[in-house]
């Protein structure tokens, strides 16, 4: 069995009434309570498994044990739990959907609602039953008018609820339903049942089945976010408090009893919780006061080129046909009981017919418009100074009736102008204003706003100052003085010159530059910027003073002006010295000159680029003469000739020299005994020599001419080709520090092991010149034997493969 919320009409007798489109009493709930309603609570495991309901409220008796009166009725055994209630007040809003627990339905609004079951289950419940889920259900018997059956007597009622995922079989999850019902038999098409669908993918009672997520949603199912306030305790699962509540908002339905006309039918809401009774199920359910057949919901009344939607209650499994205006756009679809359409400026007739099984129904609705206002343009954007300032502003374009202006600093917060005129002119701003004209008609349209104009404001120009304000030049300075204005608000539109501070003349040609150098000058002079910020008027800097110093600059030259040396190398300065009378250097040289022409040479040698300053000075003229030489140093030429190495008689060695200079580099090898080119990077040696030891220096030089050297040391054995391994080694100390094989004549090594007493593998390389430290994972190991083993190849392609013993001494 499985819980549900039913709506059941019951043929009862055939009976004369006058036909009436008049709907049953308080059917909507309008009299705040369950008056005319029947009502019952229970638990779907009592009696004989058919869910038999332990408690019954008789719409005959008054409350506590009829339902005239009663607004609310307890859970089974749960005498402080609501079961069923009736809700009065609009507001409300469900904890876990989000949606108002009274529902307004594209303009329709219900007044009144009731709400069946609520979260509580019986499990862990000792006031309970302890098992089966509890079910609760209202019920009203509807005489349905006399009369013609092709005239509609319809009920329309819509319905929200929240489910909780039990994981059980579907026909043991959480339910609501409907079910009409004649005495008969049940109204299939106008009865449907609401809840969660699984695969159904374990046993009748059992849990974990999967829930059939896509088509929940399809039904219009979307989880909550707010988590069950039951803790979930199935041991084969997750614990705790999940979030497998799912909810589905307010949706209207409709259905036809024209076809039994003069008779009694029976309607039925249930909500049940899951059979096992460990998850909870409730509903709400509105009901409209109007009985006369199918009601198209939507504005009468529409504005020029809106968009707008219209609806009707949906009829199960029904096909709906909707008719709009030809000079109208459809923005949906038209076979569901929802379209939405975009108007144009004439009105007309919208028409649906929807149709299934049980009912045909027809609706109209006349549509009249309205021509939107038209926010329109507004002109006089401009820009003005800070302050004192006036700027007119004109709507133009624009249909309807001003509602106000607007303004704005910064395009998002917008304040609020009383003025309804087209004109409005704004005064004495200081920042940057925008502003907007908002134009309704009526109260029908929404109000239209127009383009915006904006005002800029300039804020006042600031000439600043100029750098340095007190200088001095003297006679014959070629280096001018650099002069920088500095703290100005506005651009530089020319510099200004005074020999008396009072009578200013413009530079010709101009200067817009925010620094002037001056030069040449033969008296004293006052400099100073013009400023000017966008409109506002221009404003100019303080003023800055050079001096004239009618003695000598001082006149030197320096050759050459800048090098390049390689590393470890000297460069050499000369220095002309034809007016001073005193000198530095950085290169270490400075003194005072007993007279001119003076002239001195200088050598440095620096490790890195380094800028050496020549500063002469010519007594009586404050400003030295300071000229930079400029010394680039390449960078070391680093050689590498390779590593120590051994050969046998006959055996051929390929060297391999390398330089840390991008090259292309020159290479000489000396001496050139045994080599087959001594002038490249890689000659071959060949040895016919015996027992004897050769050192060879290979010299690269860059095409700079920098140049840098290494040596390597090759010894030449008369043995054949072997591995030699000595017989002990002395970790730690300067002495034999390593213990590694001596290859002669190998190619390359396959292995060289150590092995200690035990067998273990202290150590393992397959590099030529690789060797033991004595240590184990860093551990430093105890004197006594070792066992080595190693395997190599000779040039030739001989395998060598040797083993024995050494010791370690500490």
């Amino acid at each position: 069995m499985r819980c549900r919320l039913v709506v059941l009409f019951l043929f009862i007798c055939c009976r004369s009434f006058s036909q009436s489109q008049t709907c049953p009493l308080n059917i909507n709930f309008a009299s705040g309570d369950l008056t005319h309603w029947y009502a019952y609570t229970g638990n779907n495991q009592l009696g004989n498994g058919q869910g038999a309901i332990k408690q019954r409220y008789d719409s005959t008796n008054f409350a506590p044990s009829g339902t005239i009166g009663a607004k609310t009725e307890p859970e089974f055994n749960l005498g402080n739990v609501r079961g069923i209630q009736v809700l009065t007040a609009r507001g409300g809003i469900d904890m876990f959907g989000g949606f108002a627990t009274i529902p307004t339905i594209n303009g329709y609004s219900y007044n009144y609602s009731i709400l069946l079951g609520s979260t509580s289950i019986t499990r862990g419940n000792a006031n309970g039953t302890g098992g089966g889920g509890y079910i609760r259900g209202v019920s009203y018997n509807i005489n349905v008018p006399p009369g013609p059956t092709t005239v509609p007597y319809t009920m329309t009622y819509a319905y929200a609820m929240v489910l909780e995922n039990g994981t059980h079989i579907s026909s043991e999850q959480p339910l609501i339903s409907l079910t009409l019902k004649t005495k008969d038999s049940v109204i299939s098409c106008a009865s449907p049942s609401y809840y969660l669908p699984t695969f159904n993918n374990v046993t009748e009672g059992g849990r974990g089945a999967t829930l059939d997520s896509a088509t929940a949603k399809h039904n219009g199912f979307v989880v909550s976010q707010v988590p069950s306030p039951n803790e979930n305790v199935d041991p084969t699962g997750a614990t705790g408090f999940l979030r497998d509540v799912w909810v589905k908002n307010w949706t209207e339905v409709t259905f036809d009893l024209s076809p039994y006309r003069g008779q009694q039918v029976s309607l039925t809401f249930e909500a049940d919780n899951c059979v096992p009774g460990g998850h909870f199920a409730y509903g709400y359910i509105a009901i409209r006061n109007n009985c006369g057949g199918l009601e198209i919901s939507g504005d009468s009344l529409i504005c020029y080129n809106t968009a707008v939607t219209y609806s009707v209650p949906a009829l199960a499994g029904a096909t709906y046909d909707w008719i709009v205006p030809g000079t109208w756009s459809l923005l949906s679809s038209d076979t569901s009981n929802i379209i939405k359409v975009k108007t144009a400026t004439a009105g007309g007739t919208i028409a649906v017919r929807e149709k299934n099984s049980c009912a045909n129904l027809t609706d109209t609705i006349q549509i009249k418009t309205l021509p939107s206002p038209v926010g329109g343009t507004l002109d006089g954007s401009t820009t003005v100074c800070t302050g004192d300032n006036t700027s007119t502003l004109n709507l133009v374009g624009y249909s309807g009736v001003i509602g106000s202006w607007q303004a704005s600093t910064d395009s998002m917060n917008w304040s609020a102008i009383p003025d309804i005129n087209p004109q409005y002119i704004a005064e004495n701003l200081n920042a940057t204003t925008l502003y907007r004209v908002v134009v309704g008609k009526g109260n029908v349209c929404p109000p239209d706003t127009s383009s915006a104009a904006m005002v800029t404001v300039d804020q006042k120009t600031v000439g600043g100052k100029v750098d340095p304000a007190v200088s001095t030049l003297c006679s014959g300075q070629t280096a001018g003085e650099t002069l920088t204005v500095s703290g100005n608000l506005g651009l530089v539109l020319n510099w200004q010159y005074s020999l008396d501070g009072i009578n200013w003349t413009s530079l010709n040609p101009g200067d817009a530059t925010t620094f002037n150098t001056v030069a040449g000058i033969t008296q004293n002079t006052e400099f100073r910027s013009i400023d000017k910020n966008g409109v506002c008027p221009a404003d100019t800097s303080a003023p800055a003073s050079i001096a004239f110093d009618p003695v000598s600059y001082p006149v030197a030259g320096t050759d050459p002006a800048d090098t390049t040396i390689c590393f470890g190398t000297t460069a050499t300065l000369d220095a002309n010295i034809d007016v001073g009378t005193s000198y530095t250097w950085t290169g270490g040289n400075s003194g005072n000159i007993g007279g001119t022409p003076y002239q001195f040479t200088s050598q440095v040698s620096p490790e890195t680029t380094t800028d050496y300053i020549l500063a002469v000075l010519n007594q009586g003229c404050p400003n030295p003469l300071l000229d930079t030489f400029h010394v680039h140093v390449m960078a070391p030429v680093v050689v590498d000739a390779g590593r120590d190495t051994s050969v046998v008689v006959g055996e051929p060695l390929q060297f391999q020299a390398s330089s840390s200079d991008p090259g292309p580099d020159a290479f000489q090898w000396v001496p050139a005994t045994e080599l087959d080119n001594p002038f490249i990077a890689d000659p071959v040696g060949t040895y016919n020599l015996s027992d004897n030891i050769i050192k060879y220096t290979v010299k690269a030089t860059t095409p700079f001419g920098c140049s840098g050297e290494s040596s390597i040391t090759v010894k030449v054995f008369k043995t054949k080709p072997d591995i030699f391994v000595p017989n002990a080694f002395t970790p730690g100390l300067a002495i034999n520090p390593v213990f590694r094989p001596i290859p002669v004549g190998i190619s390359s090594l396959e292995y060289f092991r150590i092995y200690n007493r035990l067998g273990e593998l202290v150590y393992s390389t397959s590099s030529i010149g690789g060797g033991w430290d004595g240590n184990l994972n860093g551990v430093p190991q105890a004197s006594g034997g070792f066992v080595w083993m190693v395997k190599g190849t000779d040039y030739n392609g001989n395998i060598i493969a040797k083993k024995g013993t050494m010791v370690l001494i500490r």
